[in-house]
């Protein structure tokens, strides 16, 4: 009843985007081939939106996308610049198509609507959305979430132009990230992801959250391996994307193992920390005795002025004394933590967390990087599966399990290379055809879809079909079954198109195994 009454005023209450637009850029000192290129990307969001949403299913309703986009124009680009041939501009961008500078709030870009909305949408993001308590791994799937968000906002004026829907692979900047993304969207929802994009509050833990809800929703044990595949994905992205990185990364790695080489020698470890110590406690027990003791400390006073230029002598005998209580205070902050790595426990934590900061460097090593990619690609695919055959149980009203489809023929349609899209891959064919039965019994038992045949295999054998269509509303179109000599043919007919005809790849079937007439139109959603 809520969603009528909220396409109802959606439909009375018409906000005028373009005079919203054109307030901001008259307070921007844009050029007028920037402002004309933003002024037709929001028409065709705006004509191509409900499309889109129809489609996407999870995604943010049409006012919150726009004004984001307005919103993020008016506060955080001081300048767009558009890049045209033989000028200053394409001379900096060199062999790029864009560039964003966060801290100068300003933009180059090609001529092209898609790269320019995703700038804008990659401007006001934060480099770090994940606490950085984990280590490493707060800046890679930082890294991948902000660019699979920016992919995300750009989908809408991509894929969709206000009658068809399509994808070219070629025009997404990085399939891989973007089909991740999708994957969480599909999980956890669209207003979860764009909460933690936008992280205002640094004080939740967003990560923990993640796992929370996948726990909740698909159990421990999906979660665990999920998450793993993600942080895993995250690192061989990060490394892909920046390759500048690797060096920085790899010297860090040598450092860990070979402070890792030295805690494996217990022995050797403890007494290290105990001479450390030994030589704080002296420092602590000089500066102890220096404070207390007026000579020692005029003495100190002389000595460290000294050596210091004119603009950083210490004043007075009183602000060394606070300096050195300062400096006392940090050897005994020092002290304690050598007390606490010589604790059992604490030595056996500081080598666990070791090696997992190692787990992810090791990545490094890894001759063929594109190979396992695809590797932990294919793994995550089938994980994500076996959540969404959580979701589908979980179904319990119609409305429920049509969202299901949608979601479903949606993810299909994701292209997960150049060549191919998620319904081509015979590494996952045994999973995708395990969800588009579950999805199907659950769709008829729900009578969300009609029973097409006297038998669940037969049913099965017509209605996958449907997940391979780009027809933007599935729950308007017609289905005729027809026959043609010995073999059953379906065809698919919604308002303004029809598909070419399919076979019914079903062994032994007459026309007395179908509950449908033949030759007849019949509409498929109940």
């Amino acid at each position: 009843m809520q969603v009528k009454k909220d396409k109802f005023l959606e439909k009375i209450v018409k906000k005028d985007y373009n005079n919203q637009i054109e307030e901001v850029l008259e307070n921007k000192q844009f050029d007028e081939s920037a402002k004309n290129l933003l002024l037709s990307i929001l028409y065709k969001i705006e004509t191509s939106y409900k499309d889109y949403k129809t489609v996407k299913r999870y995604a943010c309703t049409k006012d919150e996308y726009i004004e984001n986009v307005i919103d993020i124009i008016k506060n955080d680009c001081n300048m767009i610049k558009i890049a045209k041939n033989n000028s200053k501009e394409m001379e900096i961008l060199k062999n790029r198509t864009f560039l964003v500078d966060k801290k100068a709030k300003e933009i180059i870009c090609y001529q092209i609507e898609r790269k320019l909305l995703y700038c804008i949408s990659k401007i006001n993001k934060k480099d770090e959305i994940v606490k950085d308590k984990y280590f490493i791994i707060n800046k890679t799937l930082s890294d991948m979430i902000n660019i699979g968000n920016n992919i995300n906002c750009v989908e809408t004026l991509r894929d969709f132009n206000g009658w068809s829907w399509t994808n070219v692979p070629s025009e997404i900047e990085s399939i891989e990230h973007n089909l991740i993304y999708q994957n969480l969207n599909i999980l956890v929802g669209n207003k979860f992801l764009n909460d933690w994009v936008k992280n205002n509050e640094y004080i939740i833990d967003y990560l923990e959250e993640f796992k929370n809800i996948l726990e909740q929703y698909y159990g421990e044990k999906n979660s665990n391996e999920f998450i793993d595949i993600l942080k895993k994905l995250s690192f061989l992205l990060y490394i892909k994307v920046n390759e500048s990185q690797k060096n920085a990364l790899k010297k860090e790695k040598k450092e860990l193992e070979e402070f890792l080489s030295k805690i494996e020698n217990k022995e050797q470890y403890i007494s290290d920390i105990s001479e450390k110590k030994k030589e704080a406690t002296n420092k602590f027990n000089k500066l102890d005795m220096i404070i207390n003791n007026k000579e020692l400390l005029e003495k100190e006073y002389t000595k460290r002025n000294k050596n210091l230029p004119l603009n950083e002598k210490i004043f007075s005998i009183r602000i060394l004394a606070e300096i050195l209580v300062k400096e006392k205070q940090n050897i005994l902050k020092e002290i304690e933590t050598y007390n606490e790595q010589t604790k059992p426990q604490n030595y056996i934590k500081t080598k666990e967390e070791l090696l997992e900061k190692l787990k992810y460097l090791k990545l490094l090593d890894i001759r063929n990087q594109d190979f396992e990619i695809n590797q932990n690609m294919i793994k995550l695919q089938k994980i994500f599966l076996k959540c969404f055959e959580t979701k589908i149980e979980k179904a319990n009203t119609k409305s429920e399990i049509i969202e299901l489809i949608y979601l479903f023929r949606y993810y299909n349609l994701l292209p997960y290379d150049n060549k191919f899209n998620i319904s081509e891959l015979k590494e996952i064919n045994r999973e995708l055809s395990s969800v588009e039965r579950k999805v199907i019994n659950r769709a008829v038992e729900l009578k969300a879809i009609l029973e097409l045949g006297t038998d669940k295999e037969l049913n099965y054998c017509i209605i996958k079909n449907i997940f391979n269509l780009r027809i933007i509303d599935l729950e308007e179109l017609n289905i005729k079954i027809s026959k043609e000599k010995d073999k059953f043919f379906l065809q698919i007919f919604d308002e303004n198109t029809f598909e070419e005809k399919i076979q019914i790849d079903k062994d032994n079937i007459n026309k007395k195994d179908f509950q449908v007439k033949l030759n007849k139109k019949t509409k498929l959603f109940i």
